[in-house]
């Protein structure tokens, strides 16, 4: 008489089969997550190269802003000195000619230096550039585009930051591949099992961290 013994034979081969499914799952979503991931990186070095372009061009503006401020400062100091030289040696018509040429922005400021009484005030401001009424707009136009510079350098910084993230899971999708193959070869049930929970759990912590980045899907 041949005794069979199916039930120890069958919940080995189970056990495989259960595996067998599992691998090819983690297989089938490490391989597509790996596409999803590299289109990621790909669009995010675009996006930086992008915000690039845009951070040299506000820093051009910013120059051209600063430069210009400088010009017409040099430009009240030139008439400011002019003028003190002018009304120090007494000639009123002179001073006041160069007192009608001062610019727009300047002559505030003038005007509130005057007021202190500069010649016999020891606390009065040294000059009408110390005064707060001093703002030339190209000034605080290069000011303003100084601070979008940096925020858009910032923009950059993420987005490269953002694209070497997706990086980063592409090699953490190659881990899983690694784990998922070597399980298909190793003939003991237990270390089979063991890579295998360790790819899985690799592959679901790589899926929970990309699921907190941005996505970029713009043509």
């Amino acid at each position: 008489m041949t005794i069979v013994a199916t039930g120890a034979d069958e919940r080995p081969e189970r056990g495989r089969n259960w595996q067998e499914v599992l691998v090819t799952v983690m297989l089938v979503v490490a391989a597509l997550a790996t596409s999803w991931s590299s289109y990621q990186a790909t669009r995010w070095n675009g996006e930086q190269a992008k915000a690039a372009g845009r951070t040299n061009a506000i820093r051009i503006d910013a120059a051209r802003a600063q430069g210009l401020a400088q010009a017409q400062s040099q430009v009240d100091v030139a008439t400011f000195i002019a003028w003190v030289d002018a009304d120090r040696r007494g000639e009123a018509d002179l001073a006041d000619f160069y007192a009608d040429r001062f610019r727009p922005e300047f002559r505030p400021a003038f005007n509130a230096w005057i007021a202190t009484r500069p010649f016999t005030n020891p606390d009065s401001p040294p000059t009408p550039f110390a005064m707060t009424e001093y703002q030339p707009a190209s000034r605080q136009e290069a000011e303003r585009l100084d601070a979008a510079a940096e925020a858009s350098g910032a923009e950059v910084r993420r987005d490269l930051q953002i694209a070497s993230n997706y990086v980063l899971t592409v090699v953490l999708y190659a881990v899983v591949l690694f784990f998922a193959g070597m399980s298909t070869k190793i003939a003991n049930r237990r270390l089979r099992w063991i890579l295998t929970g360790v790819g899985c759990l690799i592959l679901v912590t790589a899926l929970a961290w990309i699921a907190t980045f941005p996505v970029s899907v713009e043509i």
